[in-house]
C-alpha cells in the first residue's frame, strides 16, 4: 500500500475568495468587464454583483470557465499555477492591441482555437481596428509584399508594402504611395489573418 500523499491541498471555502476568482474568471475567458462576464453566462449584473459584493465563491462557474476555455482549475480556485498548460490546452491566447491616433496600446487579449489560427505563426498579435481585426506575425527576418504595421517617424499605420530592387519599397494605403529605403521604417508585423466584422 502506497504511503504517498497528495501534496497539493486546496481548502473550498463557500463565503471567501469569490472577488478574486471573478477576476480570474475575467482573465481566463479575455474579458475586460464584469458586464462581459455577466453577457457571457447568461446572468444578470445584480447576480454577480451580489456574489462579488458578499465574496461568494463562484464554484458553478469556474468549472465551466475551465471546460470552456482550458483554464486550469487550480489557477481558477486558487490563483496558483499557470493559468493555462499549453500541452492540454487547444486555445491559444493572443494579447491584443489597439491604434490610438497613431500610437499602439495594450488592450487585454482574446483565446483563440487552435484550429482556426494558421499553424505556422509563431509569435502572433491581434490588432483591434474599428471594422476589423488583424492577426499580425511579429516574428520574421525580411520584409515581403504583404500588409504591415509599420511606423513611420513615429507614427504607425497599417501599410501596404512591395519590394522593389536596390533595398528600397513602395508603400500604400488609400491616400497616398511612395517610395522609401527600408531601413527608413520600422516594421512591427504582417498580417497574417484578417477577420472582418459582420
Amino acid at each position: 500500500m502506497s504511503n504517498n500523499k497528495i501534496s497539493t491541498e486546496i481548502k473550498l471555502t463557500p463565503h471567501e475568495g469569490g472577488r478574486e476568482a471573478i477576476s480570474r474568471l475575467i482573465e481566463a475567458y479575455g474579458y475586460t468587464s464584469r458586464q462581459q462576464l455577466c453577457d457571457h453566462l447568461g446572468i444578470s449584473k445584480s447576480t454577480l454583483a451580489n456574489r462579488f459584493l458578499r465574496d461568494t465563491f463562484p464554484f458553478d462557474w469556474v468549472i465551466l470557465c475551465s471546460i470552456e476555455t482550458k483554464a486550469s482549475l487550480t489557477w481558477l480556485m486558487t490563483g496558483n499555477g499557470p493559468a493555462f498548460d499549453p500541452k492540454e490546452s487547444d486555445v491559444e491566447r493572443i494579447n491584443n492591441i489597439k491604434l490610438i491616433d497613431g500610437i499602439t496600446h495594450p488592450a487585454s487579449y482574446t483565446l483563440f482555437d487552435l484550429s482556426f489560427l494558421k499553424k505556422d505563426l509563431k509569435k502572433p498579435i491581434q490588432l483591434i481596428d474599428v471594422n476589423n481585426k488583424y492577426i499580425l506575425e511579429t516574428s520574421f527576418t525580411d520584409i515581403n509584399d504583404g500588409l504591415w504595421l509599420v511606423e513611420i517617424d513615429g507614427i504607425t499605420s497599417l501599410k501596404k508594402i512591395s519590394r522593389i530592387p536596390n533595398k528600397k519599397i513602395r508603400i500604400s494605403d488609400e491616400q497616398i504611395t511612395f517610395e522609401c529605403d527600408i531601413d527608413d521604417i520600422k516594421a512591427i508585423g504582417r498580417v497574417a489573418m484578417t477577420i472582418s466584422y459582420s
